[in-house]
């Protein structure tokens, strides 16, 4: 039976990762961060690559490891959260029939990268300002094609992962 991915979208600390986790598990598909999978392929972390290759670099790997994932089958996908940004990997995506934008406020976005120990030494910060202000802008410029791109959207405010999972099954005729 043809199962195209689930892919999930939005900012930095939404729960991508941990909600893929959880669908796969339910769905007893396999899940994989694209952030993860781009690290273990370049051998370093996101920072690094940033660092070492400049923003343009990185966006291309993005966009190659995307495509190969957009492929495959019975597979829930952790996108970065610029991958959308792409328009090519922003097309791939919707043909999947399968984009979940995972929403939250700039502010929450930015008490749960507080509390996550591996966004300061794996993540760049992508504007100047960096904090708060960097979420507000980024959000401010992604929201548009965050929506664009989606099929469903989830307020993730205040809900617990297994809600959010149940919502998403639900909405995207799963459960």
């Amino acid at each position: 039976m043809n199962e195209p991915p689930i892919v999930l979208i939005g900012y930095r600390a939404t729960g991508k990762t941990s909600l893929a986790r959880l669908l796969a598990e339910r769905l007893g598909w396999q899940w994989i961060d694209a952030d993860v999978e781009i690290e273990r392929r370049a051998g370093k972390t996101i920072a690094q690559i940033f660092a070492e290759h400049g923003e343009p670099a990185f966006r291309d790997l993005e966009a190659s490891v995307m495509q190969e994932l957009l492929a495959r089958q019975r597979l829930v996908i952790a996108s970065g959260g610029g991958a959308p940004m792409r328009a090519e990997t922003r097309q791939a995506m919707q043909r999947t029939g399968r984009v979940v934008w995972l929403k939250a406020s700039p502010e929450t976005i930015y008490d749960r990268m507080n509390t996550d120990p591996t966004t300061g030494t794996r993540r760049p910060p992508l504007t100047a300002q960096g904090g708060l202000e960097e979420i507000r802008e980024l959000l401010a410029k992604r929201e548009p094609i965050y929506r664009q791109t989606a099929t469903i959207e989830v307020d993730t405010e205040g809900k617990d992962l297994v809600s959010l999972a149940d919502e998403i099954l639900h909405r995207l005729g799963l459960a």
